[in-house]
């Protein structure tokens, strides 16, 4: 069944009319992702957006300590808590000890102890305090090599936050920006050598599916259309890619260029946007009020 939610989530994800967006769901049986490539080869949307929708409360942090960098989220029920000191307080707590301890894994995390426990236990008692339901959501523990440097940027507090591992000649400002462009322009790879295979081959189905169904293109040569389709390839696919994305303080620059000028090359990075991936509750108020009138 096709449901208004479902309808309106297509709508916010590829900005494709109501109608337009029902009928992608009755053909692909409700599936979504599947729809907005309908709409898509139709022409009707443009791109697929992806489902970033902050939907949790909480925040990040990154943190560098010589040949170690650490990236993790603690999330809380309310946005007014991560002004809570005492929350402040715990993340200073569970960053010094990811720093000192290295955990492999979010378990081996919990379990590190903490001036007063664990870190499990920590967190327990800040949610006995604060009222809040906290938790550790996930964490990463980068090493570098020796020749190796870190770029490290919180943006507004923690709601995103990068690290980023780069090699070549050393220079905090290049770091930081490197790790800025990753907060603000959200690459999922470093270059297309690092970008899965089915990711490019998704994307060449969707666009030889939007040439075949362009007219204007319908006499073409095979040739003619084979290098068009590669050509829109590449176009969206190289914003996923770091080093091809123009860089935020000058777009008339590639990241690339601006590495090559540094003497710089990015190894890898890691980016955590607050509450990222997780379903929000929707309080339906006015329902409630009808429930609660019906009730009495």
């Amino acid at each position: 069944m096709i449901t208004a939610k479902m309808v309106k989530e297509l709508r916010e994800r590829t900005g494709a009319g109501m109608m337009d967006c029902k009928k992608a769901l009755t053909e692909c049986d409700g599936n979504m992702e599947a729809s907005i490539d309908w709409l898509r080869e139709k022409g009707i949307a443009k791109a697929a957006k992806k489902n970033d929708r902050i939907a949790a409360e909480g925040l990040t942090r990154a943190a560098v300590d010589g040949n170690t960098a650490v990236i993790f989220e603690v999330n809380s029920e309310t946005d007014f808590v991560c002004k809570n000191e005492q929350f402040l307080s715990l993340l200073d707590e569970i960053q010094a000890v990811l720093l000192a301890n290295k955990p492999a894994d979010l378990e081996a995390a919990l379990a590190c102890p903490a001036k007063d426990g664990t870190i499990a236990e920590l967190i327990t008692n800040a949610t006995a305090t604060i009222g809040e339901k906290i938790s550790l959501r996930r964490l990463n523990v980068i090493e570098k090599a020796d020749d190796e440097f870190f770029g490290c940027y919180m943006h507004m507090g923690g709601n995103i936050s990068t690290v980023v591992t780069l090699k070549g000649k050393a220079d905090e400002t290049v770091a930081k920006n490197i790790a800025m462009q990753i907060a603000s322009m959200a690459p999922q790879y470093v270059d297309r050598n690092e970008m899965p295979t089915e990711v490019v081959e998704h994307e060449r189905k969707v666009q030889t599916e939007i040439v075949k169904n362009d007219e204007k293109l319908a006499n073409k040569p095979e040739k003619v259309l084979a290098g068009i389709i590669e050509g829109k390839i590449s176009k969206n696919l190289r914003d996923l890619c770091l080093v091809e994305q123009e860089f935020f303080l000058d777009p008339n620059m590639k990241v690339s260029q601006f590495l090559k000028e540094n003497g710089a090359d990015v190894v890898s990075f890691v980016r955590y946007v607050a509450g990222e991936g997780i379903e929000k509750r929707q309080d339906n108020f006015a329902e409630e009020v009808m429930n609660a009138a019906f009730a009495g």
